[in-house]
């Protein structure tokens, strides 16, 4: 007993006499060692990029709670006619299924004049491509996929994607488009007036700001019958959109 416990006092004295490191000292070779390790550097920089852009993204959604949105779900309408002047070579039809009769798999690139709804300015063109879905002659129609462009000269394009019906309205998906429509979404009606040489079409867009008045003038009631005005048709100056696209 008695050597137990001085075995036990001088271990006291030791454990009390030894020097004590600060917890959070490192060696300087081994903070020298970390600081050039390329990859701790990265780790770091990336570290410290993310805080600092969560911490502006949260100061931007605080002041601001729209900011990340620029339209706060503001839809606008926009209503343009295509028309098939029989002048374009369009539409062209590759028989890729080999039938006589429209089926599955054909494919029809197409392009038509686009005017503004008003029927006063000639706007620009459609360009894209159709792929048979299904021929219906039940229906007397066509079901297609299609994927195309609205080309509107200086103010941009509008691209949407989905399915057309020769026999009955249609909505479309609008999956972007650039100059005033960049960042555009939404989607759009299509509206078969006379196959395959007059549509009506309304689009519901959000994600842009205001568009140019000039685009939004009070559309003509779609018919069969309707027509663009003469100048519109021959391009005169002030019936066309800014470098309209032909």
């Amino acid at each position: 007993m008695a050597a137990s416990s001085s075995s036990a006092v001088v271990r006291a004295k030791l454990l009390s006499s030894s020097p004590k490191l600060p917890p959070t000292a490192m060696n300087p070779s081994l903070q020298k060692l970390l600081c050039k390790n390329p990859l701790t550097n990265i780790r770091n920089r990336l570290t410290t990029s993310t805080r600092s852009r969560s911490l502006s993204c949260k100061i931007q959604t605080e002041s601001n709670p729209t900011a990340l949105r620029s339209d706060s779900g503001k839809v606008q309408e926009l209503k343009v006619y295509e028309i098939n002047e029989r002048d374009r070579g369009s539409p062209a039809v590759l028989r890729l299924s080999g039938k006589p009769a429209t089926s599955l798999g054909d494919l029809v690139p197409f392009t038509n004049k686009v005017y503004t709804g008003d029927l006063k300015k000639r706007a620009g063109i459609t360009a894209g491509i159709c792929v048979v879905i299904k021929n219906e002659p039940e229906k007397n129609g066509i079901r297609f996929e299609a994927t195309y462009s609205f080309y509107f000269g200086d103010y941009g394009h509008i691209s949407v994607q989905g399915p057309y019906l020769t026999y009955e309205d249609t909505y479309l998906a609008v999956t972007g488009g650039s100059g005033v429509f960049e960042g555009v979404y939404g989607q759009v009606k299509l509206q078969q007036l006379v196959y395959p040489f007059k549509l009506f079409y309304t689009f519901y867009l959000k994600g842009t700001p205001d568009l140019p008045a000039e685009l939004l003038g009070e559309a003509v009631p779609p018919s069969p019958e309707v027509e663009p005005t003469a100048a519109a048709k021959a391009c005169e100056p002030g019936s066309t959109l800014p470098n309209f696209s032909d």
